[in-house]
């Protein structure tokens, strides 16, 4: 009797492990009630079309074959050998997962323990992150669709020596944590029409390296520069986009030292993986598409890194989900300060950094040499101090400021609006001394115009009326005289103005709804000294900003010459604070 309770558990045990969910290389994507069901791809070809897999969930394995239960119910067997490798290792750990069960399901006392078996089975993937997820440098977990990769984006080795073209950006940890965690299909899908990174995705990551740093598309978002030969990219081949986050643009081979030559270096957004500049046998890599990609009988698809464009996977051969021009979802950089110009002329050639609190660069410029050093405070602000070539330091300090998806590019959420309690808060940039940063903490922007979703109304942009907005704005410092607001956006390969308003006077705290007296109107883009509504063209929510400045004197300037950058530059030097408040706009369709 006993030996019958016994049997009965053990065969609870073994459905219960058959019906785990589990996960792969290749396959397509299936919903919550058939989580079981997997691809298993054939050696033959490897290629993932028709005729050359099957999917079905895992019953047992035993004398060389596998059972697999069918999507119609009927049960086949498949010899182990002739599957990829991929396959192969799955079902080895599957087989010691059913003996750890069984053991553990072993009766002491005359009754039968049973062991929960809903856990997921470790995907394949997990090989590549592991290594590091050991380190403490990342963390990683899966549910029935995705892998997610937590990380901060800072590597364990030096960063941004080498550079040649510095944008000035320096690289800050960032919270790609919790729902802002890196994800990747656990079963790709090969795309019905692929999308070649020639043409796409010059914004945000394409991939995600095993030390948990994003890599971006090689061609930098004016889609036409190659970030290597145009020497914007270190010795390990990345840099800092605009939200100080730093990135990989090329194939991180160097990786290999860690998770081994015969394991993948990253993973595509799209679920393939990315290996090195052999195969894993290190045999020469043969017959790249052009994406970087092929099929071989052991792995089926995947990428390799190569030492000339596209460097590694030049687009997807998955499925993946475009939305203004990057990934969509896409983890969002958090940056502390706005985009700097390029510093000609500049070379990075030091980098230093002390429990990922406090950083040096030295910096080569001409014969001078500079240091740009920077520490994180606790309470999320990052102080810095630049140090010119005489030993001179000038020192800011920035508080925390949500940057859009994609490495830092000012853009707005994908498909929501931005997550804040309404009213939308003002991002305060400190500058200078306690005192200034005493100011800006109270200095604050708010419009009647930007609803409690943190988006604009359409009568204030080509949707609707053409109104300028209203605005509101307190706790201007001491000592100001006068004010001047900006309206901007920042594009993928320019940043552009659409309302300029100086010489505000300091005993003025708002403008109407618009208002076209008050102050004196700058030109926008459009060379109008006039408010240019709203129109955009590109597809998807995008995010502005208007940023309002307390200056300590009035400006004198002619008339029909000030536009934004002579705006920023005239008052570098008298600005008390500034406050700058986000809102979301996304064209009507029509």
């Amino acid at each position: 009797m006993m030996l019958q309770n016994n049997l009965q558990w053990l065969t609870i045990a073994a459905l219960l492990i058959a019906g785990m969910v589990s996960h792969a290389h290749e396959g397509h994507e299936h919903g919550p009630a058939d989580a079981s069901i997997r691809a298993w791809t054939f050696a033959d070809t490897g290629a993932h079309i028709h005729g050359t897999h099957i999917h079905g969930a895992y019953v047992a394995s035993r004398d060389g074959k596998v059972q697999v239960r069918r999507t119609d119910g009927t049960v086949i067997s498949l010899e182990i050998e002739k599957l990829t490798i991929l396959d192969q290792r799955w079902i080895e750990r599957k087989v010691a997962q059913v003996k750890e069960i069984n053991e553990n399901a072993t009766p002491t006392n005359g009754t039968m323990k049973l062991i929960a078996a809903n856990v997921p089975s470790k995907p394949a993937i997990a090989e590549t992150f592991e290594p590091f997820e050991k380190l403490n440098a990342i963390k990683y977990r899966q549910d029935e669709k995705f892998f997610y990769v937590e990380s901060n984006s800072m590597p364990d080795h030096r960063m941004m020596v080498g550079i040649t073209a510095w944008q000035q950006q320096v690289p800050i940890p960032q919270p790609y944590f919790g729902d802002n965690a890196w994800r990747i299909p656990l079963e790709p899908v090969v795309a019905k029409n692929p999308l070649s990174a020639k043409s796409h995705f010059f914004r945000g990551a394409i991939a995600l390296a095993a030390n948990g740093v994003p890599i971006f598309n090689p061609i930098k978002n004016d889609g036409r520069t190659d970030t290597l030969l145009a020497g914007e990219l270190d010795e390990f081949g990345g840099h800092c986009g605009r939200g100080d986050d730093y990135h990989y643009h090329i194939g991180p081979t160097h990786l290999q030292e860690i998770v081994g030559k015969d394991k993948p270096i990253a993973y595509a957004l799209d679920g393939y993986p990315i290996y090195g500049y052999t195969e894993p046998d290190g045999s020469e890599v043969r017959g790249l598409d052009e994406f970087n990609g092929h099929s071989t009988p052991q792995l089926g698809y995947h990428y390799h890194a190569t030492k000339t464009y596209p460097y590694l996977n030049g687009g997807f051969h998955g499925e993946v989900k475009e939305v203004d021009g990057q990934v969509d979802p896409q983890p969002r950089a958090g940056g502390v300060r706005e985009a700097l110009p390029p510093l000609r002329g500049a070379k990075i050639t030091g980098f230093e950094s002390k429990d990922n609190k406090s950083f040096s660069i030295k910096v080569e410029v001409g014969r001078e040499t500079r240091y740009v050093n920077y520490f994180l405070n606790q309470d999320g602000s990052v102080k810095f101090d630049f140090v010119d070539g005489n030993g001179k330091v000038k020192s800011e300090t920035y508080s925390p400021r949500q940057r859009g998806p994609g490495g830092g590019n000012d853009r707005p959420p994908r498909n929501e609006p931005p997550r804040r309690d309404p009213p939308p808060p003002a991002r305060n940039a400190s500058k200078g001394d306690a005192a200034s940063n005493k100011a800006n903490e109270g200095f604050t922007v708010s419009s009647t115009a930007i609803g409690r979703d943190g988006r604009i109304s359409p009568e204030f942009t080509c949707d609707g009326e053409s109104a300028s907005l209203p605005l509101e704005w307190q706790g201007a410092p001491t000592g100001t005289k006068s004010f001047a607001i900006s309206l901007w956006h920042t594009a993928p390969d320019q940043e552009k103005s659409y309302w300029l308003v100086y010489n505000i006077p300091a005993t003025v705290n708002h403008l109407a709804k618009n208002d076209k007296t008050t102050g004196t109107v700058g030109l926008n883009d459009k060379k109008r000294a006039s408010y240019d509504p709203m129109c955009s063209k590109g597809p998807g929510a995008k995010i502005y900003h208007i940023s309002v400045y307390a200056l300590s004197s009035e400006l004198k300037l002619p008339k029909g010459s000030v536009n934004r950058d002579t705006l920023r530059k005239t008052i570098k030097g008298i600005t008390l604070a500034e406050t700058t408040l986000d809102f979301v706009y996304e064209r009507a369709k029509r």
